[in-house]
């Protein structure tokens, strides 16, 4: 994989790689060669390195050590071909190839996460608006808002895939007009020849117009949407790691793993932390391919080359090992229903107040003279909250005062906070039904597999 040989300690090489891609994925980007047939094996890394060191190019350097291998046919290796030919076609492999590695991968994500949403679709937990308590929803219903900007993902990630074309054969600055001279002017066989090369290369079809590269925005295409991906991730696992502070859900901890070097009671959530850097990472590298197509000089230039030897296959990578890293908490979360009880009950008497109102006005009261009472009674309650650090004690009050006493005795259900949920079971049994489980059906075969996650 290396021309010089593996880089030693001296020598850097990308964490992505060296700590946290999967093997498929750092395989797919690894120095590519197109493999002849008889010389599959022959391909000598040392005389390559020697070469591009002399030309100064690094196709040029394969294309004599090639020769070097197959001497007899060295005079047509590369004939009427340009660089691009090699490089960008081999790009749009590696495009579509990689999005065929997450693909699967962000379907078993989904799954997981699909499962844990079914699970605790009816477990009312507190709402947060602007991160302070808000109406109920239930842990599954949040976990599909979730769902939701993955389910996008999905769609756009096999959208992006499917948009791919190949270059094909199209000559130095796309006009073709090397390959009609080596056919002597016959336009059919042109045509032929690129369809041929398309199909081999297992596209449907080729971009019927480039200048001497594909279009940089077919980058931008690509890249927006593992950026787009790396925003839902790093939001999925911000709310991961909110409530692991509040101790309502946590990510998996292992039995000997060791949350902090200082402090040996902390179980830091180092997954969901991991995830949320190397997506900024993500979201970042879409920057290089929105400058580099905006640079283009009419039928190309060069300095697209350096910088996408690196977005290309950073952003592949890094979409990969965090879409591992997701499978691996989807697959782990605990959730600590008595604790997220506890806070519900903390606030749940304020939010009950209206209830409170109806219910005695259907009992006969005033409306405006219960408002006040539960004003006076709400702001007393707060007081002990927030100045003498107690327990809310909203109820109590509203249990010791006489004005209530025509409602005391169905104050139960009232406050049960499964009347505080709205329809949040039934929207996710449906949204699981009609927009989640359909989407998964092609990745059916690959669902089960599970993610062996090195940390």
């Amino acid at each position: 994989l290396w021309p010089a040989g593996p880089p030693t300690s001296e020598e850097y090489r990308s964490p992505l790689v060296s700590r946290y891609a999967s093997k498929e994925m750092s395989y797919n980007f690894s120095i590519f060669i197109n493999l002849m047939e008889s010389h599959a094996e022959d391909i000598d890394f040392a005389m390559a390195a020697v070469e591009e060191s002399k030309l100064r190019h690094d196709v040029m350097a394969h294309v004599h050590t090639f020769a070097h291998c197959c001497p007899t046919a060295a005079p047509i290796i590369h004939l009427g071909a340009t660089s691009c030919y090699v490089g960008d076609n081999t790009d749009l492999i590696l495009l579509r190839d990689g999005f065929d590695i997450l693909l699967p991968k962000l379907a078993r994500v989904i799954d997981r996460l699909s499962n844990f949403a079914e699970k605790y679709a009816g477990l009312p937990t507190l709402g947060f608006t602007h991160y302070q308590p808000a109406q109920l929803t239930t842990v599954g219903k949040r976990a599909c808002l979730w769902l939701q900007d993955l389910a996008m993902d999905m769609r756009n990630l096999k959208r992006a895939r499917e948009d791919l074309r190949f270059r094909g054969v199209k000559g130095t600055t796309g006009t073709q007009a090397s390959f009609l001279q080596l056919f002597q002017g016959d336009h059919d066989k042109v045509e032929d020849l690129d369809r041929m090369v398309t199909e081999m290369a297992g596209f449907k079809k080729a971009y019927m117009v480039t200048g001497q590269t594909y279009s940089r925005k077919v980058d931008i295409d690509s890249l927006s949407h593992l950026a787009s991906m790396g925003a839902t991730i790093h939001k999925i696992c911000t709310d991961i790691r909110l409530l692991a502070n509040l101790k309502e859900i946590e990510e998996p901890f292992e039995k000997e793993q060791i949350g902090s070097s200082a402090m040996a009671y902390k179980r830091n959530p180092m997954r969901c932390e991991r995830c949320c850097s190397l997506a900024r990472h993500l979201i970042a590298l879409l920057a290089d391919p929105l400058q580099t197509a905006s640079v283009q000089w009419l039928e190309r230039t060069l300095d697209d080359s350096a910088n996408r030897r690196i977005s290309l296959p950073e952003s592949f990578l890094t979409a990969d090992i965090i879409l591992s890293t997701l499978q691996n908490i989807t697959e782990g979360l605990v959730v600590y229903p008595k604790v997220i009880e506890r806070h519900i009950r903390h606030e749940l008497p304020f939010m009950a107040t209206e209830n409170i109102i109806m219910a005695m006005v259907k009992a006969g009261g005033n409306r405006q003279d219960c408002h006040e009472k539960i004003r006076v009674l709400s702001q007393q309650a707060a007081n002990v909250v927030k100045q003498e650090g107690g327990d809310n004690d909203l109820l109590a009050r509203v249990q010791a005062d006489p004005y209530f006493a025509p409602i005391l005795g169905h104050l139960d259900n009232i406050l049960d906070p499964k009347t505080f949920i709205g329809r949040a079971p039934q929207q996710v049994a449906r949204f699981l039904s009609e927009e989640v489980r359909p989407l998964l059906e092609p990745y059916k075969a690959e669902i089960d597999v599970k993610i062996e996650l090195e940390l």
